[in-house]
């Protein structure tokens, strides 16, 4: 069905039974394509409709737009405002936009609720004058979805403008003494169940859950990891200006950019010497590095080595100290990604496509082993705010099996007196110390662990240990989870 009127005069005599002149019709206006705006659209729909990951999306069409001359800076940082914010709010602005109409909400075309979506962020999440908001919206409704749909994403937005977010929330949230885990759902715009699962994981009482809520939605710095070897932080620095950015807080290699950086304009990311990495996961690397071992130290392993970040790290490390790096990846074109990443490292490496759990190499041959292995992703909802739709309780049960056998096979994989870093980018309980707990006690009792915090120097709040989990609110990184053992016998 074609929504678009055919065009019609400016105006029209419609003569009624006196044959009297009647109103004059309005001539029709084609709709007038926002190109920031569409992009953010078609963002969401790739989302929604390919499974793909918004930061993987969204850098391609602003480089295209660029291009084009349709976009500038000021264009760029309203699209990705426009995405994200309303990735991360999109629990609560569904409960919005379900109490705005009369039909369930799944009932909705997916499109249709992207464009509606996209104006309640602009409506409740964004300084963009109600009028704009409205106009803009429904302007993007009948370029993309015909001018019979965007006379119903009128109606609802104006409805939804009539009251501000916190309106909203007295009166779509249930209220917090009723269902606490369902109100902090709504409010904070996550899954019922990842919330009663990061509530388990923090342990603590209601102000620690909202923080790492509020943490999730939050737009997070990018941070940029000096490759030893190839670049310092201070090197870095100089070159950005203290205006652009700044020390990182924990490691020695992390520099953050201001707001609005972009990495791939830099020299050092665009040649190698520098790259994209949270400050989280560079702790975790480095830890890995600096447990004391005895006997020899120049065989180090990363066996879940894609796409790079944590390698990269770690070959710089390795060769400053004699050592050599394998890294593995099982998927062949993510092991493509590790070597791009380690290419010009100053040391000898390897990398190589191999399955963890079937691994080519001899038992007992490193010294020492990081595994950092598939999961949720829960600890990176900051980044991917996507990921906390998409994902499901029962994904957990497809993790688990994969997780218990990559730490076993690290344990075989090093020698006696070595050491294993098991690491996920997930607090919850069943993908951290559920699995090494398991591990360990399903072995041959020839392993134990080591007190991880030391390896954290200068970092605060680490908890009792052994292990190390890190936090959005508390540490400013990913919810990056450390375990290090030792191989005894």
């Amino acid at each position: 069905m074609n929504d678009q009127p055919s065009r019609r005069p400016r105006t029209q005599a419609n003569p009624g039974k006196s044959g009297k002149p009647g109103r004059p019709h309005k001539p029709y206006r084609r709709p007038q394509k926002d190109p920031v705006r569409f992009l953010a659209f078609e963002a969401l729909r790739a989302v929604d409709e390919r499974d793909a990951y918004a930061n993987l999306v969204l850098p391609p069409l602003l480089r295209k737009a660029r291009d084009k001359g349709d976009f500038d800076a000021r264009d760029a940082a309203l699209a990705t405002e426009l995405v994200y914010g309303t990735l991360r709010r999109q629990g609560t602005y569904d409960a919005i936009v379900a109490a705005c109409i009369d039909r369930p909400l799944r009932e909705v075309d997916p499109p249709v609720l992207d464009v509606l979506n996209l104006g309640v962020h602009q409506l409740l999440g964004t300084r963009i004058p109600t009028h704009a908001a409205v106009s803009a919206s429904v302007e993007l409704a009948r370029v993309v979805l015909g001018d019979g749909r965007a006379k119903f994403v009128n109606a609802v937005l104006r409805k939804v403008a009539g009251d501000d977010l916190d309106g909203w929330l007295e009166k779509v949230a249930p209220p917090y003494d009723d269902d606490p885990e369902d109100h902090l759902a709504v409010v904070h715009s996550h899954p019922r169940w990842v919330v009663s699962a990061l509530w388990d994981a923090l342990g603590g009482g209601r102000a620690g859950i909202e923080d790492l809520l509020e943490a999730d939605n939050e737009r997070p710095e990018v941070t940029l990891v000096a490759r030893p070897g190839r670049s310092t932080a201070a090197e870095l620095l100089d070159a950005l200006g203290t205006e652009a950015a700044v020390p990182g807080r924990w490691s020695p290699y992390a520099v953050r950019l201001a707001e609005g950086g972009e990495p791939g304009r830099i020299d050092a990311v665009r040649e190698g010497r520098a790259g994209v990495q949270d400050e989280g996961s560079q702790l975790v690397a480095r830890a890995l590095a600096d447990v004391p071992i005895e006997g020899p130290d120049t065989k180090w392993l990363d066996g879940c080595a894609g796409p790079g970040g944590k390698a990269a790290l770690l070959a710089g490390l390795a060769a400053e100290r004699g050592a050599v790096l394998l890294a593995s990846e099982k998927q062949p074109h993510r092991a493509g990604l590790v070597g791009q990443a380690l290419a010009g490292n100053p040391g000898p490496y390897q990398v190589i496509a191999a399955d963890g759990t079937r691994p080519p190499w001899r038992p007992g041959t490193f010294d020492r082993v990081l595994m950092d292995v598939p999961c949720t992703g829960l600890g990176a909802l900051r980044r991917r705010p996507e990921a906390r739709w998409r994902r499901r309780p029962e994904d957990l049960e497809g993790f688990a099996p994969l997780q218990r056998s990559l730490l076993r096979k690290a344990l075989e994989s090093v020698r006696v007196g070595g050491v294993v870093g098991y690491a996920t980018c997930s607090p919850h309980l069943a993908e951290t110390r559920a699995v090494v707990d398991d591990v360990l006690k399903q072995g041959d009792g020839g392993a134990e662990l080591v007190d991880a915090r030391p390896l954290f120097p200068g970092v605060a709040g680490l908890g009792d240990g052994p292990d190390v989990q890190l936090w959005p609110h508390v540490h400013g990184t990913d919810a990056m989870y450390l375990a290090v053992i030792r191989r005894t016998g």
